[in-house]
């Protein structure tokens, strides 16, 4: 497979990347009917963290005319599929900038009005349950986080509150499974309100968390 279709937008994977699932295309294409009602006399700042093949920011630059998006990724080979994404898709330079990081180690005082999170969640515990063309075709960094698949998602939420707006929130999916632990985190690393919401397959799937 080189390449996958994902909102609009021709998604090359040469590099060895996660492949974008349906269940992720879902939840984005719901955040970005909410983007697209933001006012446009300020830029859209958006942060595609977790990037991979960068699938979700580009979405939203190609959707959403009046944004910016930053990518994160730690991986090597995520940087540079990113940049070929952002060429096949058109997008100006000038509508973002690439952070090979862990995390959120080299994006010193910016702050966001969305953040786009597609972390690895699979629990270790669970990787019988996972097919194994999948095992033996993608990057197992991108699909596997500790025992419970939390570790990731634990250290993003104690860390992404300082990079929202006032009124920032997070989009970010999940594991079935994990919705009461991450509810737990929220309350814990003090977002005000959180969402659980379902994939088209009735599964919750991805939260919006937000700052205030």
């Amino acid at each position: 497979m080189r390449f996958v279709r994902f909102l609009n937008c021709q998604i090359n994977l040469r590099e060895k990347v996660l492949i974008p699932r349906i269940e992720t295309e879902f939840w984005v294409e719901k955040a970005l009917k909410r983007l697209s009602f933001q006012k446009e006399a300020k830029p859209l700042k958006a942060l595609d963290i977790f990037a991979g093949s960068g699938c979700i920011g580009i979405a939203v630059l190609k959707n959403i005319k009046n944004s910016r998006v930053d990518f994160v990724d730690i991986d090597e080979s995520a940087v540079k599929q990113i940049k070929i994404n952002l060429k096949i898709n058109k997008i100006s330079p000038k509508r973002y900038k690439i952070y090979k990081s862990g995390l959120f180690s080299k994006l010193k005082n910016k702050k966001y009005h969305y953040i786009f999170a597609n972390p690895p969640y699979v629990a270790t515990e669970r990787i019988n349950e996972v097919q194994p063309s999948v095992l033996e075709k993608e990057p197992h960094a991108a699909l596997f986080s500790g025992k419970k698949g939390l570790d990731a998602i634990k250290i993003f939420l104690r860390q992404a509150k300082k990079y929202l707006n006032e009124e920032g929130i997070i989009f970010m999916e999940f594991d079935p499974l994990q919705r009461e632990d991450i509810e737990k985190m929220s309350e814990k690393f003090g977002y005000k309100k959180y969402q659980f919401l379902k994939d088209q397959f009735k599964k919750y799937r991805f939260a919006k968390i937000q700052k205030i």
